[in-house]
């Protein structure tokens, strides 16, 4: 998975522009200013408020350890002496799109899902490996690279999306080209902080060594003035609790953030990030295929809770409560059924208080409420599905889960959203555009064209018409079921 960026818009919600408190901003920029006057070529020690979610820090600067500003310019960083670093070494690339370290296994982890939340709002991130490379030039080498796609859903909302991109040195070591950065507010695109590209803005950098050992240091992004993190091994061969069980041989590290802050991660073997942050800022890892690809056919129940919640949407928006009650019933002991086998841990959490909240909106009888409900009951039921099908399959039924979304804002009026939406589905279809034939992709492209024509325009009624034409020819030429 892709580093999190320092900017702390990445994670935290940017109401008003507001992303820390005031007053710990206001001390952490006074300490660094006291730190710059005293210079950084002494040792010293000042014990510095965090940012909320992220780790209390001591400030040592190391004798002699080169200045890097802090984003507010006003003092040199913490960076570790140059002596404990592993990445200073010029790697070479031969073979640089098989990414399978085992840390870092970039190039065989085709879908993974997070869940967590930021600022204590729900948090949700899919990354998944595109069918396609890029070739970047670096120091005079032209690599080609694994392009991953990160993308951020905050309460629900587009967040932010990444293109990611990666290459595995021949001594095994994973390095990181850079990433086109978009980040959102209100459906809308709001800046591209955080993009960089190795060659133009900074060198590549090393974002896990083959045999990482406690003291190491390497810096996952290392352009400063634009983005920039240094890793620091805190623990080898841990064991972590997995989405199917216990997974031994991950490690701890810390990760200094531009703005001076710390912030804790897990890398687990077979999965790469495995947790990031903690309190009212954590990342979880919740399934990722194929690592806890189940190699068995798909439980009929699991088809059931999709086409149940679908049903529940249909028959609400004509306020028919008793089909919808008698369906949820149905729903709810096809869950009982598969929650009795061994369900990631996560994601049985996710469709209980999915299935709760449906229960409470059919109580309500607010038609929009009921159909809202529906889908994430259905989301949940599609990440269960990743376990038994391709993640290109998983992908099209979020796909027509973000149409029904797109037509529930258009009837609510909700301009952001619906542009939103538009933009979620767009980028979507990078993920399965690739498995479909020419003609069915044509097809999918050109519906997309007139629902962003219509979102442009505000046009609600035409938006809703392309969606529902869009999801017709889903359900009649594409596995969906």
């Amino acid at each position: 998975m892709r580093p999190r960026r320092s900017d702390s818009r990445q994670l935290l919600p940017t109401v008003g522009g507001v992303h820390r408190p005031g007053s710990a901003r206001a001390f952490l920029v006074l300490v660094m200013a006291v730190l710059a006057f005293w210079g950084c070529t002494a040792r010293m020690t000042t014990a510095m408020p965090s940012a909320p979610g992220a780790t209390d820090i001591q400030t040592t600067t190391a004798v002699g350890a080169p200045c890097i500003e802090n984003e507010q310019g006003s003092a040199c960083l913490p960076v570790a002496p140059e002596s404990d670093r592993v990445d200073l070494a010029q790697p070479s690339f031969s073979d640089p799109t098989r990414v399978d370290n085992p840390l870092h296994p970039t190039g065989l982890v085709r879908s993974a899902l997070y869940l967590g939340k930021a600022g204590g709002l729900p948090f949700r991130s899919e990354v998944t490996l595109l069918p396609r490379t890029r070739t970047i030039e670096w120091n005079g080498q032209q690599v080609e690279v694994l392009e991953s796609q990160y993308f951020a859903y905050l309460d629900g909302r587009i967040h932010e999306v990444a293109l990611d991109w990666y290459g595995q040195a021949d001594d095994g070591s994973v390095w990181y080209f850079g990433e086109d950065v978009f980040n959102y507010e209100d459906g809308l695109l709001a800046d591209t902080h955080g993009t960089w590209l190795a060659g133009r803005d900074g060198p590549a950098a090393m974002i896990m060594p083959v045999a990482p050992a406690v003291g190491d240091v390497y810096r996952p992004e290392n352009a400063p003035g634009v983005v920039f993190e240094e890793v620091t091994v805190q623990s080898t061969d841990v064991t972590v609790e997995g989405p199917t069980g216990p997974v031994r041989g991950a490690i701890v590290v810390q990760e200094l953030h531009m703005d001076g802050t710390y912030e804790d991660k897990t890398f687990a073997p077979g999965y790469g990030e495995f947790n990031t942050g903690g309190g009212n800022d954590l990342e979880v890892l919740a399934l990722a295929v194929p690592t806890d690809a189940r190699g068995s056919a798909m439980p009929g129940e699991l088809r059931d809770l999709t086409s149940g919640a679908q049903r529940i949407s249909d028959v609400a928006e004509g306020a028919d409560w008793q089909t919808a009650q008698t369906t949820l019933a149905d729903v709810s002991y096809a869950w009982d059924l598969i929650r009795a086998t061994d369900v990631p841990p996560m994601l049985e959490t996710q469709m209980d208080e999915a299935l709760a909240a449906l229960n409470r909106a059919l109580k309500g009888k607010i038609p929009s409420e009921v159909r809202q409900a529906a889908i994430e009951v259905a989301r949940a039921t599609s990440d269960l599905q990743l376990m038994y099908r391709p993640a290109a399959e998983v992908d099209l039924l979020r796909f027509e889960l973000m149409l029904r979304q797109l037509e529930l804002d258009s009837a609510d009026g909700d301009a952001g959203a619906v542009a939103g939406d538009t933009t979620t589905l767009e980028w979507m279809r990078d993920r399965f555009a690739s498995s479909l034939s020419v003609s069915d992709a044509d097809r999918i492209t050109g519906l997309l064209a007139e629902i962003r024509t219509a979102a442009d325009r505000e046009d609600f009624e035409s938006a809703v018409g392309a969606s529902v034409l869009l999801r017709g020819f889903l359900a009649s030429a594409l596995p969906l079921e």
